[in-house]
């Protein structure tokens, strides 16, 4: 254990930042998990806790692994990686599960160890970290629209399609992250407006032939209006029930219940996932909330200013375009608990029970820690050459 201390590279405070998420996370699980555990029968909801450990202990394992590669290789692995998520997610929605007659194409089994995995979060970092690849590489370079629709944006929109008559949620978050990282990598804005709009119209289209053809996605769009407009219009629907109880747990949060007695809990189906945030605020109060609110803001904070140290374009745009996603997830789950945005099914990251997306959150944060790991290997090595050089040390000592 000693050995793998000393082995711990990168920004330290990104480190103590996922360890503090981690551990406040335990409580709220296995709080929440009450309901799971209750209503699927076996009552037991010390099963939930260890399981949500295990989830964890991968995730900090995967994260602790891919910070030790060198992050110019995830270069070559993106390329690699893109074809591999184009047929996961091409089987995972072929393969038509459905959940109370909706379609939720999300997971697909993996073998042996018959665990289910949502392939549409692995896409996600993956299509981060190619087109952050691909911007460094025109970086300073004036390209055509043209030269850039195979490249770079036929990817995206292969995967997007793909995620999109599943999770409109994710889709949406996706094509709006790759729109920001690359108005930051330089990409031309006129080029951007018109990749919205081509957005908008090939969503439309696909309402369209949704609409035409219900049975080949059953009640997703229907699910996706009743949402918005249950949220624009203020009127109570059948599926508000979740937003109200979160509500009402917020509400009973100005006199906190305490670790474990939420009520609220028995009543939100996605207590332990997507509204755990609402539990949180139940029985830890405002404290609760502005505590992860700071953990989540000071990590907005150490991708900033990883990104802006590193030596590289590539290492700069790596950094933003695998670690904005989960500040961003983040707040999205937030503030649909307090009703500021449509329910979304997006969990809280690090927090929410869930192994795929702890994983590809450790993933994430793993490459970031990598790109801090060379920026001080280079540092030491700045560092070793100063003190082996005597001029340089009388410089700096004059």
């Amino acid at each position: 254990m000693q050995t793998v201390f000393k082995n711990i590279k990168g920004d330290r405070l990104i480190w103590a930042i996922a360890m503090l998420l981690a551990i406040f996370s335990f409580l709220p699980v296995y709080s929440a998990a009450s309901n799971l555990a209750y209503t699927g029968g076996s009552g037991n909801t010390f099963a939930y806790f260890v399981k949500h450990f295990m989830h964890l202990f991968l995730g900090f394992a995967i994260m602790y692994g891919v910070h030790k590669i060198p992050y110019r290789y995830f270069r070559g692995l993106s390329m690699v990686m893109i074809p591999v998520v184009i047929v996961l997610l091409a089987v995972t929605v072929l393969q038509g599960t459905t959940v109370e007659g909706a379609n939720a194409s999300r997971w697909i089994k993996i073998p042996i160890v018959n665990m289910s995995f949502q392939t549409s979060t692995l896409a996600s970092v993956v299509l981060m970290v190619y087109v952050a690849r691909y911007l460094s590489k025109i970086k300073d370079r004036k390209v055509s629209f043209k030269e850039t629709i195979l490249p770079l944006w036929m990817p995206v929109f292969i995967i997007l399609a793909l995620i999109l008559p599943a999770n409109f949620s994710t889709t949406a978050i996706i094509f709006l992250m790759v729109l920001l990282l690359t108005f930051i990598g330089g990409y031309p804005i006129r080029y951007l407006l018109l990749i919205i709009g081509a957005g908008i119209m090939a969503f439309v289209f696909f309402i369209l032939v949704a609409k035409s053809f219900p049975d080949v996605m059953p009640n997703r769009i229907d699910t996706w209006m009743s949402r918005i407009e249950s949220f624009t219009s203020g009127e109570e629907t059948e599926e508000d029930y979740q937003i109200e109880n979160a509500k009402i747990a917020i509400a009973l949060g100005q006199k906190p219940v305490g670790p474990g007695k939420s009520v609220q809990k028995n009543l939100l189906p996605q207590s332990s996932s997507d509204f755990i945030f609402a539990i949180i605020i139940e029985e830890y109060g405002l404290f609760g909330g502005l505590f992860l609110l700071a953990l989540y803001s000071w990590l907005l904070f150490r991708i900033v200013i990883v990104s802006q140290k590193s030596d590289t374009i590539f290492g700069k745009l790596l950094v933003l375009g695998v670690g904005l996603p989960i500040v961003f997830q983040a707040l999205i789950n937030m503030a649909v608990a307090v009703e500021l945005f449509p329910v979304t099914g997006q969990t809280l990251p690090l927090i929410s029970s869930g192994g795929t997306s702890i994983w590809m959150t450790c993933m994430a944060i793993g490459i970031i820690l990598s790109v801090s790991a060379k920026r001080e290997e280079i540092k030491a090595k700045e560092q070793d050459g100063l003190d082996e050089n005597p001029l340089d040390i009388l410089s700096e000592t004059i």
